[in-house]
C-alpha cells in the first residue's frame, strides 16, 4: 500500500532543498504570463506560491545542531 505521508514528505523536502530554483521559475513564468494577461492578475498568484514555498523551506531548516532533517513528529504506530 502506498503510503502518501511518506511521498508528501519527501516532495517537501525536494521542494525545500530546491526552493530557489522554484521560485525563479515561478518567477519567469509570472513575467511570461503577465505580459500576456497582466500583471495586476498574476502577481497575486506568485506572491501566493512564494509564500507556500517558504512555507515548506522554513519546516524543513537544519536546526542549531546543524541536522539536515526535517523536524517531522514521530508518527503514531495504529493499534493491532
Amino acid at each position: 500500500m502506498v503510503d502518501f505521508g511518506e511521498l508528501a514528505r519527501k516532495a517537501e523536502g525536494l521542494v525545500a532543498e530546491h526552493s530557489e530554483k522554484i521560485k525563479d521559475g515561478v518567477e519567469k513564468v509570472g513575467e511570461f504570463v503577465g505580459n500576456k494577461i497582466g500583471h495586476d492578475k498574476v502577481d497575486p498568484i506568485e506572491d501566493k506560491v512564494d509564500g507556500f514555498v517558504d512555507g515548506i523551506a522554513a519546516k524543513h531548516k537544519p536546526d542549531v545542531a546543524g541536522d539536515a532533517s526535517p523536524a517531522t513528529p514521530p508518527q503514531e504506530t495504529p493499534p493491532a
